[in-house]
C-alpha cells in the first residue's frame, strides 16, 4: 500500500507535471497491470492533479476484468470494461462466456471488451479470434453496452464483421487507432468512434496520424493513454522507468489539438463530453477519490 503522506509527485519531473485546461477522460488505462501494483493510489493522485478525472480501466481477460471491476467499485471516477483480448481468444469457451455475461450486468462495467482482432501477432489463430470476437459481439448486443475494440492488421475483416452486426450493437470505439486513411474512413462510415493515444507522438510510427486527425469528427473522437504502454516519445523530459500513466494524457491532448489546429481546451471538453455520452456516465468531473479506498485497502 502506498504511504498516503508520501510525495506523490516525486515520480514525475517538474516538466511532466501537466494539467489539462478541462477535465479529461482516459478511455483506456490498464491499471491492473503489475507495474501499478505498488503505487496505484499515487498514480490516481497524479491523474487528479493533471485534471484527468475519469478513467476507464481495461479488462482484457477474466482475471483482469474482475480486477478492473473491483477498482471501479473502490474508487469514484473509475469504471471498467470486461472482455477477452484477441491474444487470448483461444481460451474462449462456454464458462468464460457465462462469466463475461455476468460481468456485463454489473453497473461498474461500462463496455464489452477489450476484444477484437489482431492479425499482426496471431497469438491466437485468426479463426479463434473471429470466434471469440463474434461471441463478444453477441454479448454486446445482448447487454446493450458499447464495444471497446482492439484491431491490428485486420481492418478489412473487422469492418466485415462489424458491418454484419452494426444494427444489433450500440456504440463501438476502435481503441488505440493506428491504421491508415482508408481503414479510418471505413470505420467512420460504420458510425464508429475512434480512440487516439500517444502513438501520434511517435515520429517513427505515428506521423501518418498527424495528417488524419482532422478527418475524425470531433463528436467521434476520444483520447487515452493505454498505460502503462505507449509512453509518448516526445515528452519534454525523461521519465524514470518509462511507464506511461494517466497523468500524461494532457500531453497527448495537446499534441492532437496541435495537429487538428484547434484550441486545447476545446478538444479536452469535446472528447470528455463524447466519452461520457459513449460510456453512459454520470458526470465524474473532479470525482477520482485519491484518499482511502472505499472498501478494503488496496
Amino acid at each position: 500500500m502506498v504511504d498516503p503522506d508520501a510525495n506523490f509527485d516525486e515520480f514525475l519531473p517538474e516538466a511532466l507535471r501537466f494539467r489539462a485546461p478541462a477535465p479529461l477522460v482516459d478511455i483506456g488505462a490498464n491499471l491492473t497491470h503489475d507495474s501499478f501494483a505498488r503505487d496505484l493510489e499515487a498514480v490516481l493522485r497524479r491523474a487528479r492533479a493533471a485534471n484527468v478525472t475519469t478513467l476507464i480501466v481495461t479488462g482484457t481477460d477474466l482475471a483482469h476484468a474482475e480486477q478492473a471491476a473491483t477498482l471501479a467499485q473502490r474508487f469514484p471516477g473509475l469504471h471498467a470494461t470486461a472482455g477477452v483480448h484477441p491474444h487470448d481468444a483461444s481460451r474462449w469457451d462456454a464458462p468464460l462466456a457465462a462469466a463475461m455475461r455476468e460481468l456485463h450486468h454489473r453497473p461498474e462495467v461500462v463496455a464489452v471488451g477489450e476484444c477484437g482482432l489482431d492479425f499482426n501477432r496471431n497469438f491466437s489463430t485468426p479463426t479463434e479470434q473471429e470466434r471469440a470476437f463474434e461471441a463478444q459481439l453477441s454479448l454486446a448486443a445482448e447487454s446493450g453496452k458499447p464495444l471497446f475494440i482492439h484491431e491490428r492488421d485486420a481492418g478489412q475483416r473487422m469492418r466485415e464483421m462489424l458491418h454484419a452486426w452494426r444494427d444489433d450493437i450500440s456504440d463501438a470505439v476502435i481503441h488505440c487507432f493506428t491504421a491508415d486513411r482508408d481503414t479510418l474512413h471505413g470505420y467512420l462510415d460504420l458510425d464508429l468512434h475512434i480512440g487516439l493515444t500517444g502513438w501520434i507522438c511517435d515520429e517513427r510510427r505515428g506521423h501518418h496520424l498527424r495528417e488524419l486527425v482532422k478527418d475524425i469528427p470531433l463528436e467521434r473522437l476520444m483520447v487515452e493513454t493505454d498505460c502503462p504502454y505507449l509512453l509518448p516519445r516526445d515528452l519534454p523530459a525523461k521519465l524514470k522507468g518509462r511507464r506511461n500513466e494517466p497523468s500524461l494524457l494532457p500531453w497527448i491532448v495537446r499534441e492532437i489539438a496541435h495537429w487538428r489546429s484547434v484550441d486545447e481546451a476545446e478538444l479536452a471538453r469535446a472528447t470528455s463530453h463524447t466519452a461520457h455520452a459513449f460510456f453512459r456516465l454520470l458526470s465524474d468531473e473532479g470525482s477520482i477519490d485519491t484518499g482511502h479506498a472505499q472498501q478494503e485497502e488496496f
